[in-house]
């Protein structure tokens, strides 16, 4: 497995997250 595809995988993963975070709390934006 290439560490930068696994790195930039985890990136997508985490904006991912933060924007469904963000869409459920949009107060805490």
């Amino acid at each position: 497995m290439n560490a930068l595809y696994l790195l930039s995988g985890l990136l997508a993963a985490g904006l991912f997250v933060y924007l469904l975070y963000a869409m459920f709390r949009p107060e805490k934006f």
